[in-house]
């Protein structure tokens, strides 16, 4: 049984987690005092020799990103981090920052440094307000301490933080489109290369980090190289939140090694509620191909995961039991993504528009037997030919639930009518819609 490892998450409980006074009594600012005294290439060099990897969904290596910068010239470069956490199921990053911002401060500071960085900029989504200002005091406690600011902690290393709210918008996740929204336009993905590293944010070298990835450098300066690569597999290193969701008895975030299974991590959550059979469930949030029951003993670790045939992503585990509707379930995602659809390239603008359509068509019990087929041709239209990953996303729960339930969409079809009673698959009391006559009676 793979134990949890709580090193990101290890303040949460604490009383009052988020102030500096208990960040620094466990330790916290250890890190960064220890790096200021490197050299910054040495630094770069630990993240890569601890194979982290970009916990924000692609997994790309971090140390690498670090080094794709070009000679310093002199003039500014950035680090963003990127806290515009909004894929439905995926809800990790709003809770370090609420529970342990200065966990992310340290982190962002000891990137900075390590890639010669004199400002840093916070990217959060604009919706969570209490987090805005739990992540403002966090900065504002840093300067105060001595953390930030000018010449830190007597090394000459000068650096300023700027936490920026944004407008809401699911495609700021991109890091280009965040990088606009930064600059002040509208949120679209930008066409690469030039990739950030070399023409980011105003143009100038930046590198953009997830917030999970930020929170997990201080403890490999503090720790070391070899403590992270004792834990996960051989080519997916170090421990990660796992945020488990929907039909399972005990919800919530479970920090352990890369590599652990569904399966012990839903005997450490109590398993399914009131003992009901796993259906399907997504490895990395809802832009992932869906698993099944069949795939409980796969490690969830990139490799595992992606030779499954799907992606570990954001680790956002939604468990969905026996009594939900899969085509309901794939038809709210699908209204999601079209809805969030920058509209900058026709494959997702229009495709979405249109899987959504034809979901709904289904859902409703108006479908007909041609109309799997054609939610199968409008993904592949789709897929591969959009600006950016969202078009991407969007048709992989389709696709992977037509693959493991076609018959369940036939069966709408056959039927007329959805074959599930809705109130059995939520997790509160649930009351239909009174009927028309009903409602103005």
């Amino acid at each position: 049984m793979t134990e949890l490892t709580p090193v990101l998450s290890a303040t949460w409980d604490a009383e009052q987690s988020w102030k500096l006074s208990t960040y620094t009594d466990r330790g916290g600012y250890g890190a960064l005092k220890k790096a200021l005294g490197m050299e910054p290439a040495d630094l770069i060099a630990a993240v890569k020799d601890s194979g982290l990897r970009g916990r924000g969904g692609a997994g790309f290596p971090t140390g690498m990103k670090w080094g794709f910068l070009p000679p310093d010239d002199g003039l500014p470069r950035y680090l963003v981090v990127n806290a515009d956490e909004s894929e439905p199921g995926t809800c990790k990053d709003i809770p370090t920052m609420l529970s342990a911002p200065h966990l992310l401060v340290e982190g962002v500071a000891i990137t900075s440094f390590a890639i010669g960085s004199n400002h840093a900029f916070i990217y959060l989504r604009g919706e969570v307000v209490h987090v805005y200002r739990r992540l403002m005091q966090a900065v504002r406690e840093a300067y105060e301490a001595g953390h930030l600011g000018t010449n830190i902690h007597g090394s000459g290393y000068d650096l300023d933080v700027t936490v920026h709210a944004g407008a809401g918008a699911y495609i700021c996740g991109e890091e280009t489109a965040l990088l606009d929204s930064l600059e002040g336009r509208r949120g679209q993905p930008r066409l690469k290369p030039p990739f950030p590293a070399v023409e980011g944010l105003y143009a100038r070298p930046t590198v953009v980090n997830n917030v999970e990835s930020i929170a997990s450098v201080p403890s490999i300066v503090d720790k070391g190289v070899e403590w992270f690569t004792s834990m996960g597999t051989e080519r997916s290193k170090g421990m990660g939140l796992f945020s488990l969701s929907g039909h399972v008895t005990n919800p919530g975030q479970y920090e352990a090694p890369l590599g652990i299974t569904l399966r012990e991590l839903l005997e450490m959550a109590g398993g399914m509620r009131n003992g009901r059979p796993l259906k399907f469930w997504t490895p990395g949030g809802s832009s992932t191909p869906l698993f099944t029951d069949e795939h409980l003993d796969t490690p969830l670790d990139y490799e595992s995961v992606g030779a499954a045939g799907s992606m570990l992503g954001t680790r956002a585990l939604q468990l969905f039991d026996d009594t939900t509707c899969v085509v309901r379930a794939v038809t709210r995602w699908t209204e999601f993504y079209k809805h969030e659809s920058c509209g900058k390239c026709t494959p997702c603008r229009e495709g979405t528009f249109w899987l959504a359509q034809v979901l709904e068509r289904i859902e409703d019990g108006h479908g007909t037997d041609a109309d799997i087929q054609q939610l199968l041709d409008t993904c592949e239209s789709i897929l591969g030919r959009a600006f950016c990953a969202l078009g991407d996303g969007a048709t992989s729960c389709i696709t992977s639930s037509v693959k493991y339930f076609r018959e369940e969409y036939e069966q709408h079809i056959v039927q007329g009518a959805c074959p599930f009673d809705h109130s059995a698959s939520a997790l509160f009391d649930y009351d239909s819609a009174p009927a028309p006559e009903e409602a103005h009676a």
